[in-house]
């Protein structure tokens, strides 16, 4: 019956209350809807912005095969996104490192020492041998085996276990995990952040030879003036000048190619290097042009409740507040004593050839309790601390849910403010092609002067590049309002830890 009752109170102990708070799930005050979705019917707004669903694919709205493989072959090579992955790795170990702490820890030993005790001079400081001499001579010659220096041979194992009677060790273990899935976040937002930076370099790229082909269109439209304006002079009806501004509207035209060319070829580099491959490896595959994307009729943003709940850094922010909480549990858990229960078995003897014999065994067991008294107050210190820390994790949160918030409607601004751009940039285009259009049939009749043709010239040129600029940006800024909402992740949850032995070797490919 006492051994029974004495297992059930270390049960009782063992499985005692965690002390510090229980952490409970934020609930961040989110708007009903975003703000700017109101402004979406506006004029000039083709792609509209609606409460339902995101898509976790969103690239796909994009309907580019090409775009869909890049993407998806970035997810696989990329370097920065493998580093993330790494991350999660040495957080999971770290559960396992705080848990190893619920079991004993048991050390072996195993030692050959020489020692000389200096048990003659403690003897003769108290007299022993004289006082044996006085009773028997030799008996003061049956000391001096134990007076000179033995070898001692010694193998033990030593145990210890502390009981975790306050949580201390459990607050440690859901500070882990929850470190664990910060880890996870980081990871998703690289993710996400990778995911919109290969659609942006590809909406880079197309933009760049969708406004180099709009130049070559400018610049043979400029060079056919060219020729017309040479024959006008050659048979008397215009002067050299005519022809001079001409060779000039052209030579400025075609100035402003190579710039676009660096374009195209930076943003194939930046889409090599966000697939893990050196520069230069996907030329060939891009280096067909092909027409930018047309931006999608709806565009789904969801409501601000579930962006909360989407966005990788949100979610990051709430595993940080977490682990915060835990770790008031570890702090307050110290200001408690602790109790450990330590064993030691061994054999011991100066003859090797009796050490494994039973009779040179040793052992020792019992209880150890700890009570903290004086501590200088680090103990209560380290509460407050942890307390502290916890308030800032809480407002590192909220702001993060703001930040997010902020992200998504600036996003919605730009993109719905550049398609109005574009769209009244076409009809620009359109009025002052015809005005070009006009000013050319006037020259060739002679009404009109050719000032009037390369004035209406230039102006086409400008604003049909700055519709083919918009038309880019407005592109790019639908990736930047789905990046801004989170979306991305989801499908790619399952996390392949790699061979670590891959990255022992720098000069590895």
């Amino acid at each position: 019956m006492n051994r029974r009752m004495w297992m059930s109170t270390l049960a009782l102990l063992v499985a005692g209350c965690a002390v510090g708070p229980d952490y409970q799930p934020a609930r961040p005050q989110t708007p009903a809807g975003f703000n700017d979705t109101a402004n979406q019917n506006e004029p000039g707004v083709a792609s509209h912005a609606q409460t339902t669903a995101t898509d976790p694919r969103w690239w796909k709205s994009f309907n580019f095969a090409q775009l869909d493989s890049l993407i998806e072959r970035a997810i696989a090579g990329n370097l920065t996104l493998q580093q993330t992955v790494l991350r999660i790795a040495g957080a999971r170990e770290q559960i396992t490192q705080a848990g190893g702490a619920f079991y004993p820890g048991v050390n072996g030993s195993a030692s050959v020492t020489r020692q000389q005790l200096g048990l003659e001079g403690e003897l003769k400081s108290h007299g022993v041998y004289d006082q044996l001499n006085d009773v028997d001579p030799q008996l003061g010659g049956a000391l001096d085996p134990l007076t000179k220096p033995i070898t001692l041979y010694q193998g033990s194992f030593d145990a210890s276990w502390e009981l975790d009677l306050w949580g201390k060790v459990r607050r440690q273990v859901e500070a882990a995990k929850a470190q664990q899935d910060a880890a996870i976040e980081q990871r998703n937002d690289a993710l996400v952040s990778l995911e919109a930076e290969v659609a942006r370099a590809w909406l880079q790229l197309r933009g760049a030879q969708s406004i180099m082909q709009t130049l070559q269109t400018q610049i043979d439209t400029a060079q056919q003036t060219l020729e017309l304006t040479e024959s006008r002079q050659k048979s008397g009806l215009a002067p050299q000048m005519d022809v001079e501004n001409a060779r000039a509207q052209l030579g400025n035209l075609q100035a402003q190619l190579p710039q676009y060319q660096a374009q195209e070829r930076q943003a194939m580099n930046g889409l090599a290097v966000l697939l893990g491959k050196p520069p230069g490896a996907l030329d060939r595959e891009l280096a067909n042009k092909q027409a930018l994307p047309k931006l999608p009729d709806i565009v789904s943003v969801g409501i601000p409740a579930n962006l909360a709940r989407r966005r990788p850094d949100v979610r990051e922010a709430e595993a940080n507040l977490h682990a915060a909480t835990a770790q008031i549990g570890v702090s307050v858990a110290q200001l408690f004593p602790s109790l450990s229960l330590t064993g030691q078995l061994g054999l011991r003897n100066d003859e090797s050839g009796y050490l494994l014999d039973w009779a040179s065994h040793f052992y020792s067991f019992g209880p150890q309790v700890s009570i903290p008294i004086f501590q200088g107050g680090r103990l209560v210190s380290s509460v407050k601390v942890a307390r502290a820390q916890q308030g800032s994790a809480v407002l590192q949160y909220r702001q993060t849910v703001l930040t997010a918030l902020q992200d998504v409607e600036n996003a919605l601004v730009s993109y719905r403010t550049d398609q109005q751009r574009e769209a009244g940039l076409a009809q620009t285009t359109q009025s002052l092609q015809t005005a070009f259009d006009l000013a050319s049939d006037s020259y060739r009749k002679g009404i009109a002067t050719f000032i009037d043709v390369l004035d209406a010239q230039r102006q086409l040129a400008q604003a049909e590049q700055q519709r083919a600029q918009a038309r880019v940006q407005s592109s790019i800024d639908l990736v930047a309002l789905y990046k801004a909402l989170g979306g991305g992740w989801e499908p790619y949850q399952q996390v392949n830890l790699p061979d670590y032995s891959v990255f022992g070797d720098a000069t590895r490919g």
